[in-house]
This record gives C-alpha cells, sequence and structure tokens, in this order.
C-alpha cells in the first residue's frame, strides 16, 4: 500500500516506521521542519514547537511502552538508552513506607526516565534512514480527497504542496486535528467525539544537575504529588536532567503569575518533597505552559458503520487523556501497532479495515480513556471542594472493585498492593482487570481498615502558597 501518514509526532513517527517495516510504501508529512538535528544539543535548542507543545513538557516512557519499543522497535529503544535514557526500575518506585521483596517478573515493571525531545530526536533519527519513508516536511494537510461511495472513500490528502494520492490516510496530527472539518468539506458526515475534564493548566520547567551537585535519589526518581489545592510533579530525564511541573486548575486564577520563573521557583520551593531535589539542580529553561487540555475519545464508526473508509486515526487523533500519568506516547505505540495487525489481518478490505480498527481501539485503548475521565473527575471534584468550597461527593465504594486512588492508598502500607498498582501506572493490563481482581479489592480493602492513620503530605498552607504565588519572602 501506499500510505500517507499526516503529523510527524511521535504517533505519526512509530505509524510511519511499523508500516514501511511490513513493506508499505509510506509518506510522512509535517507542517514543521522535523530534520534531525546533529546533536541532541541542538534539539534541545529547538525542541519547542506551537504545533506540539508538549514535547518540552514532562514525559517519562511507562512500562508498557518500553516493553513493546523493545519488541517491535528495538533500534529505538537501544537508540533511547545511548540517548542516555535511564531505567527506573519498580523498587526506585515503591512507598518508602514498605519494603518490597523482589519478584522474576519485576523487569516488566521498568520504566525508562527521558525526555519527550529526546524521545522525539531518536525517531527523527531514526524516520531518516528508513528507505521506505518519504518526507514531506514543511507541508501543510488542508483536506481530504474522497470518491463518491457510501461510505465515501479517502484517496489521498489536499496540501499545501499539491494533492498527494494514497491508498490509505493516517491522521496523526494530534489534538489539534483538523479532521471534522475535512471529513464535513469533503461531504462526508464529522466523528463523534466523547469529551471529559481534564481541568489542569501545566507549567513546567526544565533543570539540570549542578556542577558538583548530589542528587537525593535514584536518576530515574518521578514524583508525583496530587496535593491539596495543585497537582505537582518532578520527573528525572536523560542525561543529568529533570522536569518540574505546578498543574494548578484552570479556573484557579490565583496561578496566574506561575508562568514567570521567580514565582513558579517559589511555588516550587514551598514544596517540601521538592527541596532536597532543588538544591542538587538549576534551572536550564524559562516556563512552558500547557492549556486546553481535555479527554476525548473519537469515534470513526456511528451506529456500526464507517463515516468514511480508507482513513485510520493513531495517537491524540484518536485519543487524549490527562497528560499527568504519561499515557500518550504508550497509547500512540499501541494505536500504531494496532493499525499494522488490523492491517495484516484485512488486506486492501478498507470497509473491513475500519471495522476492525475500531474494535481494536475499543478494546486496546478506550478503557484507558474512561479511566482517566473517571479519576479526573474525582481529582477536580476534590480540587474545586478544597479551593472554593464546591460541594462535593466521593464516588460511592465497590464492594466488587477498587479505585485507583484506593490502590494507590493501599500500597502505603501493604506491599502486595504496589505490583497491582504498577499494573494499572505502568499500562501493563487494563484497569478494569486490576480494579476488579479478587484478591487486589481483598487486599486492598483489608490494607484501607487496618491503617490506622493514613500518613499527611507534607504540603504549603494555603497562606505559604499564595504568599509565593505573590512573590512575598513568606516562603
Amino acid at each position: 500500500m501506499r500510505i500517507a501518514v499526516i503529523g510527524g509526532s511521535a504517533a505519526g513517527q512509530f505509524s510511519a516506521l511499523l508500516l514501511a517495516r511490513a513493506g508499505h510504501d509510506v509518506v510522512l508529512m509535517d507542517r514543521d521542519d522535523l530534520e534531525p538535528a546533529a546533536e541532541l544539543g541542538e534539539a534541545e535548542a529547538g525542541a519547542f514547537r506551537s504545533a506540539a507543545p508538549q514535547i518540552v513538557q514532562p514525559h517519562a516512557l511507562l512500562p508498557r511502552c518500553r516493553l513493546l519499543l523493545r519488541d517491535h522497535l528495538p533500534d529505538v529503544h537501544d537508540e533511547l538508552m545511548h540517548a542516555g535514557a535511564v531505567e527506573s526500575v519498580l523498587a526506585n518506585n515503591a512507598p518508602p513506607t514498605i519494603t518490597l521483596q523482589p519478584e522474576p517478573d519485576d523487569d516488566d515493571y521498568t520504566a525508562l526516565s527521558v525526555r519527550r525531545l529526546t524521545v522525539d530526536w531518536v525517531l527523527q533519527r531514526i524516520v531518516a534512514e528508513e528507505a521506505r519513508i518519504s518526507h514531506r516536511y514543511g507541508v501543510r494537510a488542508t483536506g481530504l480527497l474522497a470518491d463518491a461511495g457510501s461510505p465515501l472513500r479517502v484517496v489521498g490528502v489536499h496540501t499545501s504542496a499539491g494533492d498527494m494520492h494514497a491508498d490509505l490516510v493516517v491522521d496523526a496530527s494530534g489534538r489539534r486535528s483538523h479532521l471534522d472539518a475535512w471529513l464535513t468539506a469533503a461531504g462526508a458526515q464529522p466523528t463523534q467525539v466523547d469529551a471529559a475534564e481534564c481541568g489542569l493548566a501545566y507549567h513546567s520547567r526544565h533543570y539540570r544537575v549542578r556542577k558538583g551537585g548530589e542528587l537525593p535519589g535514584p536518576p530515574g526518581t518521578r514524583i508525583l504529588l496530587p496535593l491539596d489545592e495543585f497537582t505537582a510533579g518532578m520527573w528525572n530525564g536523560d542525561n543529568g536532567t529533570a522536569l518540574i511541573a505546578v498543574a494548578p486548575m484552570v479556573e484557579d486564577k490565583r496561578f496566574a503569575a506561575v508562568r514567570k520563573p521567580a514565582v513558579f521557583d517559589a511555588v516550587v520551593r514551598s514544596i517540601p518533597a521538592f527541596r532536597p531535589w532543588l538544591a542538587a539542580l538549576e534551572p536550564s529553561s524559562d516556563v512552558y505552559s500547557m492549556g486546553g487540555l481535555h479527554n476525548t475519545w473519537r469515534h470513526l464508526l456511528v451506529d456500526g458503520r464507517p463515516i468514511v473508509t480508507g482513513l485510520a486515526v493513531v495517537g491524540d487523533s484518536r485519543c487524549t487523556t490527562n497528560p499527568t500519568l504519561g499515557r500518550g506516547l504508550p497509547l500512540a505505540l499501541i494505536g500504531a501497532l494496532d493499525l499494522l495487525a488490523a492491517l495484516r489481518s484485512c488486506g486492501d478490505d478498507l470497509q473491513q479495515l475500519a471495522g476492525e480498527l475500531e474494535a481494536r481501539a475499543s478494546a486496546n485503548l478506550r478503557p484507558f480513556f474512561l479511566d482517566q475521565a473517571r479519576n479526573d473527575a474525582a481529582r477536580l471534584g476534590q480540587l474545586r471542594s478544597n479551593v472554593f468550597g464546591a460541594p462535593f461527593t466521593p464516588m460511592q465504594r465497590s464492594e466488587t472493585e477498587v479505585s485507583f486512588d484506593e490502590l494507590r492508598a493501599a500500597m502505603i502500607s501493604d506491599p502486595q498492593c504496589v505490583r497491582p498498582f504498577w499494573r494499572v501506572m505502568g499500562m501493563l493490563d487494563l484497569p478494569q482487570n486490576v480494579y476488579a481482581d479478587p484478591e487486589v479489592v481483598r487486599r486492598t480493602r483489608a490494607a484501607l481498615q487496618t491503617a490506622t492513620k493514613r500518613p499527611v503530605m507534607p504540603q504549603p498552607t494555603t497562606a505559604e502558597l499564595e504568599a509565593a504565588l505573590a512573590g512575598s519572602a513568606l516562603v
């Protein structure tokens, strides 16, 4: 097949590599110039792209993503390690309140600490050398070419450089995809999109280990703190780097000034867990902000029938989730692998392909969207109650399954809850399989009932936080 892939970020590059290596001729296009930089340092300098603001935000490759790379794109995995990615093992991610005994499959729980800009740089270099991939960088997709029929058949792409014909078009253009406008212009109905609040804005800053600085923990450490009034996180990266993020509610206008480096630093210093790390780190960038985020799911079948044939969607064009849990890259890679498997199963039967792609997405991707939407609804309800005094009713506890938050609380006192939690967190299993596992339910309930007092998370008081946001010396 001749396949046109719209979008050259990670989802498009995963798809292009897998499809090309399966024998397809792939044209990969992007509005930006994605020619790989000669060195990683050069890639750092040009990492920010307005079309892909997530590249400079915190990232880690979750255990599922690491395993899939190792199995299906081993050269990408190996080059990431060569570029400085750090393995973050399960023992480093267990609560300090328990002792975790090793088990034979613990390697499956290993994540990779690596910046997103490093991931993209490695992918760009490997894609540039793939013989079956033709690059059309600096070319903007402007619409879909379609033949008449019921449903319409997509046969190519209108671009800023002229029409491009293809047997299959893959939209990997991300959360800002113009797909629905393109479908409408071509004479088809738009897709159906499910949306759920994420509700957070992200403000992050890059850091490097100071000369002579000594980290207070393992290099692959990741800290994610759901504080009473905002969320904060620190992600160690590759080559002695780290990223720190402050994620308040979008509607919490107190954080308007956190885009200023001095205010951002004051807020970060107000968080006790980060202070030992800040002693070893120094900022290496301004503050990057990203908003307008939602959890979304795109349906390409309506009433069991495809809107069009000859079209596939991967990555954020299919599904977006709150970035806090780092699910974007694994979902993109799973979607690309599902596309490859569906093509092998369906061949050139595009009607069958449309149904197969929707079935695989519903089985393998949608459960993570639904889980994120449920978790975010609970988190936003609690934040609005804490900050604004809004009424909040926690989700009613089920007797037959546990929640993400319950499992996270239980592992503080029960080591046997650590691996189930990381099976969800690392995307090693579907959330519902873990939450409804009878043994997981039993141990979680027991841990929550016998815990005499849940540890209090040290955090800034409202007065200390507001002083930091105001630039006061109180903090």
